[in-house]
C-alpha cells in the first residue's frame, strides 16, 4: 500500500542479463537513493503491490540496474517490468539545501519589495534549472540562489528577490 510518505523512486523498465538484475527508469530522488539492504515497496503493472529487498545497485551506461532478494534470474525478472518503486521518505537523507519537490509545493513566495507574491503549486524539472510553479497562473520562477534567498520549509516560506517583470506588471512598475 502506498501512503503520503511514499516518494517516487522510478519504474522498472526491463530485465538486464541473465541474473535478475533489472533496469530502472530512475525518478531524481531514484537515482540516489537506492541502497542495498532498503526495502522497497513496488506496484505491479497489475495493480498489486510487493515489498522487495535491494540486493545490489549499480550504474550501467548512465542507467541504475537494481537487484531484489529472491530475483535470481531474467525470468522472475520479467515479472517486476512495468512496476513503480515507493520509497519511505524516512529512507531518503537530503543534504543541505536540498528539498523534496513535496517540501516546497504549498510554500508561500515572499519577495523582498512586494511581499506575498503567491504559493508554490509545483515544481517542474528543466534542463537548465528546476523551477518554481506559482499561483493559478502558474508562473515560473528560477529556483536559483540569485533569486532565492531563504527557504524554510518548517513555515512554509520561501523568501525571493526577483527582478523588475519577472512575475508580472506590479514587478515591472518597480524599476
Amino acid at each position: 500500500m502506498t501512503t503520503s510518505s511514499d516518494l517516487n523512486a522510478g519504474r522498472i523498465v526491463g530485465a538486464f542479463g541473465l541474473r535478475g538484475e533489472l533496469k530502472l527508469d530512475a525518478s531524481r530522488i531514484g537515482a540516489d537513493a537506492l541502497t542495498v539492504g532498503m526495502t522497497v515497496r513496488a506496484r505491479l503493472a497489475d495493480g498489486s503491490m510487493r515489498e522487495l529487498r535491494v540486493r545490489s545497485v549499480r550504474v550501467h551506461k548512465g542507467r541504475p540496474l537494481v537487484a531484489f532478494d529472491g530475483i535470481d534470474d531474467a525470468t522472475q525478472g520479467e515479472v517486476l517490468t512495468g512496476a513503480s518503486l515507493a520509497l519511505d521518505r524516512s529512507d531518503v537523507a537530503l543534504h543541505d539545501g536540498e528539498y523534496l519537490d513535496a517540501d516546497l509545493v504549498g510554500c508561500e513566495l515572499f519577495d523582498a519589495h512586494l511581499g506575498a507574491v503567491g504559493a508554490v503549486v509545483a515544481v517542474e524539472h528543466y534542463p537548465a534549472q528546476d523551477m518554481l510553479v506559482i499561483g493559478a497562473g502558474r508562473s515560473l520562477v528560477p529556483l536559483v540562489g540569485a533569486f532565492v534567498k531563504r527557504i524554510d520549509v518548517g513555515a512554509k516560506r520561501i523568501e525571493v528577490e526577483l527582478p523588475a517583470g519577472l512575475l508580472d506588471d506590479r514587478l515591472a512598475e518597480r524599476g
